[in-house]
């Protein structure tokens, strides 16, 4: 007998192995109707997959949200189907969905943005006959024959490179095409949706690497709907307004240069910005109990060997070796701070009583990460990051957490940011034994059944840092689009590879659980979200410049002077320009600029010692008396308001 339960909690036994698509069909023939794909066991898998042994079961529908990446994954190999058979010399490699879409990569052919309304055209016939899509298992040397036959080398490649324990792979037909894939898709060509757009085609490489065979690759989306298509295309639209390269350069906040690829130069502008997030973060976690620290740019492979990072990081470090240094005695720039950690923690003996210890440090940061993989501001080589390390018993961790998840939610409401949690379980790369990992993760979950309701945060397996599972903060701006800010991390491993110790009540020396979190994350991406969140019209707690006086001649010019330096005394962020245009341009400047006011000083102004302000919304406010004002701005700025007026 094998018992299905379903998302209700309720039972379903069968006798005999039964399909996802079979258990639908019982359930209702409507659902089986509008099933897609189907969960099994938290997996997602095609409706024909059999289950042979008790298990939990969803039938996906176009109406969860996993049904697109199953879409998107079955339009990518429509996409191969249609270019093999417009251009017979092309060879497909792989294509799978990604977010927001899907890509797939050729071999043997060079294509142009003018090819792909034919290829589209092509896939509306593929999915207008409505071919089956079936699944097959086969030996590794069986689905070799296959591909080899077929001329498709580089499958073969890729079944070579398995790991010796896969015995068998999966193959996909579709018609005459066919395809090594682990799945799963639509039951047929015909449940695709028309509703998709091949975006763009570009350059690649096989399995990216650079000294391999040149490769086309094709970008594409889709959605079950065009009223979905053309929304994500208005957002894209939208996106494109907001980009913080573009922005971050009109306004001279931050500059790349190509002596130096993905480390930004930091503008006085910009800089300015950054220093106020920094002053408050600092404030705010002196307040809560923590000690900031610096540490060296970089240190001998020693300490990245005791942390594991050299096994596990090395590739993505930037590794230092003089002309007459031994390789054994080489450096690397640091791409996170927790060994350093690990050392201060050990400059002396701690006691139980000490704990928590909480260490932050805000220190230069470098990873390496691709030339293909830099993006701005949000994805850079050079960053600084607000990391912290907190060092606590194992009976401390529930209340640390809440302590975190209060201080998250004070940081990202004062941008009006909306966030979820999401949980990484153990990599396949992990450290230490699986006992430990396992009370690590039952801890988080704890945590986050309490702090989000049971099942309100997302799972995600096998992403956690090497040491330890994680909560991750998840942002989302303006414009619906999701951002990696803030991560949680629990470690019981690093702490024992450092040696370090405090004493617990009974006199016996302990292993600190260690706590890994930032908040902004990389100082330089969360600026990147809040320029295209905010389009650059920011709060006017974090504007480099708050308010702009636009003397209407040259003759208003020494009383707009002598407001600009009881605002500057004031503490406000404030500035004119030196040379005399036009109120017309200096008002059209103000605004392009996003400063939040701008300050119009003409005859009236002077004849009533007050100032007219015009704020960045176009609402205008005539005579209003300097301390007015200089209050209100104060307010805003001491209370860290999201709006312009109090």
């Amino acid at each position: 007998m094998i018992n299905i339960t379903l998302p209700d909690g309720s039972k379903m036994p069968f006798e005999n192995p039964v399909s996802a698509l079979q258990v639908a069909e019982k359930i209702s023939p409507n659902l089986a109707k509008a099933a897609v794909a189907a969960k099994v066991n938290d997996t997602l898998t095609d409706l024909t997959t059999v289950i042979t042994t008790d298990a939990t079961l969803s039938i996906i529908t176009t109406k969860n949200p996993e049904s697109l990446e199953v879409l998107r994954h079955t339009t990518a190999h429509i996409l191969a189907q249609a270019v093999e058979a417009l251009y017979p010399k092309a060879k497909a490699t792989i294509g799978p969905a990604i977010e927001n879409g899907f890509y797939y990569d050729f071999y043997g052919i060079i294509l142009k943005e003018d090819d792909l309304p034919k290829i589209e055209a092509k896939m509306v016939e593929i999915i207008a006959q409505d071919l089956p899509i079936k699944r097959s298992m086969s030996g590794r040397a069986e689905a070799k024959e296959v591909f080899t036959e077929r001329g498709e080398n580089f499958k073969v490649e890729l079944i070579d490179d398995l790991p010796e324990e896969i015995k068998e792979v999966s193959i996909y037909t579709q018609g005459d095409y066919v395809e090594l894939c682990r799945g799963p898709h639509l039951p047929s060509t015909g449940r695709a949706s028309k509703a998709f757009k091949l975006t763009k085609v570009a350059a690649a490489y096989w399995r990216g690497d650079s000294n391999r065979e040149s490769l086309q690759r094709v970008y594409g989306t889709a959605f079950w709907s065009d009223k979905e298509l053309k929304a994500y295309f208005t957002l894209l639209e939208e996106a494109e307004k907001r980009d913080h390269r573009k922005i971050g350069k009109a306004l001279e906040l931050f500059y790349f240069d190509p002596t130096a690829p993905g480390c930004p130069y930091w503008l006085p502008k910009g800089l300015k910005m950054y220093n106020i997030l920094l002053d408050y973060w600092r404030k705010e976690h002196e307040k809560a109990g923590y000690q900031e620290f610096a540490g060296p740019l970089m240190n001998s492979r020693v300490l990245w060997e005791t942390s594991g990072h050299w096994d596990h990081y090395k590739d993505d470090m930037y590794l230092l070796t003089a002309h007459d240094m031994p390789e054994t005695e080489s450096y690397a720039l640091k791409p996170m701070s927790c060994p350093s950690t690990m050392l201060l923690f050990n400059l002396k003996t701690r006691s139980y009583q000490d704990l928590p210890i909480r260490f932050s440090d805000v220190d230069m940061i470098h990873r390496n990460e691709a030339s293909g993989a830099l993006n701005g501001m949000f994805r850079v080589r050079e960053f600084h990051q607000d990391d912290a390390h907190i060092f606590i018993t194992e009976d401390q961790i529930e209340e640390e957490y809440e302590r975190l998840f209060a201080l998250a939610d004070q940081f990202y409401k004062l941008f009006g940011l909306k966030y979820e949690m999401k949980l990484s379980t153990r990599p396949d790369d992990f450290i230490g034994d699986i006992e430990t990992w396992d009370r690590a993760e039952a801890a988080l979950r704890r945590i986050l059944d309490k702090h989000c309701g049971k099942g309100n945060y997302t799972l995600k397996e096998k992403d956690g840092a090497f040491y330890g599972p994680k909560v991750d903060i998840a942002m989302k701006d303006a414009l619906g689009r999701e951002w990696q800010t803030g991560t949680f991390q629990l470690d019981f491993q690093l702490a024992g590879r450092f040696g370090c110790k405090y004493i617990d009540k009974d006199g016996n020396a302990k292993t600190p659980v260690v706590i890994h979190r930032v908040l902004y994350g990389s100082l330089e991406r969360f600026m990147g979200v809040l320029t295209e969140h905010f389009a650059g019209a920011f709060p006017v707690w974090i504007c480099p410049v708050q308010v702009r006086l636009l003397p209407v001649s040259d003759k208003h010019r020494e009383y707009a002077r002598q407001i600009l330096e009881k605002l500057q005394s004031a503490g406000i962020r404030a500035e004119m320009e030196r040379q005399s245009n036009t109120i017309g341009y200096q008002i059209r400047e103000a605004h392009n600029a996003k400063i939040p006011y701008a300050l119009i000083i003409g005859d009236k102004e002077i004849e009533s010692n007050t100032v007219s302000v015009r704020d960045r919304t176009g609402t205008i406010k005539n005579a209003i008396s300097l301390d007015e004002f200089i209050n209100t701005v104060r307010e805003i700025n001491d209370t860290h308001s999201l709006g312009i007026w109090k």
